[in-house]
Formats: C-alpha cells, structure tokens, sequence
C-alpha cells in the first residue's frame, strides 16, 4: 500500500501528516510507526497526524507519538494538520475539529495559524517534588496533556533530558506520567521554554500544549500577563492568549507558525 503524506513543522515541531479520510492508515502497527519517525532510517517526524472524517465537525485529529502510543493532543502539530486540512480544502479557513482532549477551533492565515484550545483542567498549583533528596517547586496543569512547569533562574545551564526525565517518571503522575517544561521569565509578558515531552521522552524543539501550559502558569501565578510571548528552544517565538477566572481559565489561544517541508510516499 502507497501512502502519500506531507512533512510540515510548527515552530520546529516536525510531523508525519496524512490525509486518512478513507481510513486505511495502519495506525495500529506501533513499531512501524515508531520506525519511520526514526531519525536515521525513517522519515523522522515528532509525531504522525492523520486527518480523518467526523460526524459533527469538519474532522477528526489522531495524533501519534514517536513510541506509537496515540495522545489527546498535540498544539504544534494541530496548528500544521489544520493548515493542510484548509489547503485540501477538507475544512474553511476558519474551522472546528476533534481531538481526543476534544473540539479545537482553529483560524488558518497563511503559514500563521492561531488555536482555540480546550479548556485547561487539573490544576496543582505551588507543589513540590522530591528528586535526590532536593525539593523542586512547580505547578501542573492539563492543556490537552498533562504538564509540569517549573520556572529556573538559568535556562541555558539546565540538563533538561535528566531533570525532566525523572520528574516524567516521578510517582506522583503515575501510571501515564507527564510532560515537564522549564522556563525562564524574562518580562511582563515574554518568558523562555525548554520541554522534556513524554512519548519522544528527550528535550524538544517546541511543545505547543507545553506552551500553552506555561503561559497558563504564569498568569495564575501573576508571574506574566496575557498574551504571552513564548520563545522556544528552537528560536521561535509563539503567543498564549486567554482569559483568567477564578477557577481556571476561558478563551484560551495558541498562535504560531505552520509549515511544509517536502511531500513524499510510504510503502506499508
């Protein structure tokens, strides 16, 4: 079987797409799934997104981790299947689709594509964890994912892979474990990012949900002030727009940048 797909990027986020509206995509074969997002021997991709039919929206998003395993959400790579979804003319410029974290609206512009999210949940604010006998303070909350934030004094200097690694893994996420962002604010509205992402389990160019769970944070926190401007590890910048409530947050956005890299086709 021949599958076309497109290599798109959100912020240098990379992904798989494929238009899979007649649903023959083996989505279920993990390890032929985790063998073409391979760097060196596959494609190499972030994750694979699949555009397929939905009953009340304009389609449905499934997304793929570099383990096979499939998530709720991903920002970066809604951002990038939106863009194609509206160029396959399978959705307007100004759309609605499903996730498994639920309905995403979303408004393409050119390569600039902005995100309604889901309503952030779980909030756990001013925590702490024990790793190696040292308490590390930090607040969580699902935007899609599940997601730690932790603010440092020293973006550069950190070992994100080894400290986001066993605050992943730390029991109080278990069984499913987490996401962990490290940021560093530096004004009123701009802060820095580096995310360890569960799934890919390494440090990341970029994390849309992570992005918007730190602009979220901060502005709980009073640390920042919507909108917040974003800058990634991989030298973008992207903006959290959103509404705070007592309880948690409204109108929540995530705009950044969608774009295509190369078309090709795999053989299954």
């Amino acid at each position: 079987m021949n599958i076309p797909f497109y290599k798109m990027h959100g912020a240098a986020n990379d992904f798989i797409v494929v238009d899979d509206r007649a649903c023959t995509f083996p989505a279920k074969d993990r390890d032929w799934l985790s063998a073409i997002m391979m760097r060196n021997t596959g494609i190499g991709s972030e994750g694979v997104l699949l555009i397929q039919p939905a009953d009340e929206h304009d389609f449905r998003m499934r997304f793929f981790n570099p383990d096979g395993g499939e998530v709720d959400m991903c920002g970066n790579g809604a951002r990038c299947i939106a863009r194609l979804a509206h160029e396959l003319k399978v959705a307007p410029a100004t759309m609605t689709f499903d996730t498994l974290a639920g309905p995403v609206g979303a408004d393409v512009d050119g390569d600039s594509v902005r995100l309604t999210m889901t309503p952030p949940k779980d909030w756990r604010m001013s925590r702490q964890l024990e790793l190696n006998g040292e308490p590390i303070a930090y607040n969580f909350v699902n935007s899609g994912v599940p997601h730690v934030v932790v603010e440092v004094g020293d973006i550069d200097g950190l070992d994100v892979v080894s400290l986001g690694r066993q605050i992943r893994q730390h029991a109080e996420f278990s069984p499913d474990g987490t996401n962990v962002n490290f940021i560093q604010v530096n004004g009123a509205n701009s802060l820095r990012i580096r995310t360890y992402e569960r799934g890919v389990e390494a440090e990341t160019p970029a994390c849309g949900t992570g992005i918007v769970a730190a602009g979220l944070i901060v502005g709980k926190t009073g640390r920042c002030q919507s909108p917040v401007h974003i800058q990634t590890a991989g030298g973008h910048t992207l903006m959290v727009d959103y509404v705070l409530t007592d309880e948690s947050a409204k109108e929540v956005t995530l705009t950044g940048p969608a774009e295509h890299v190369f078309q090709g086709t795999l053989t299954y």
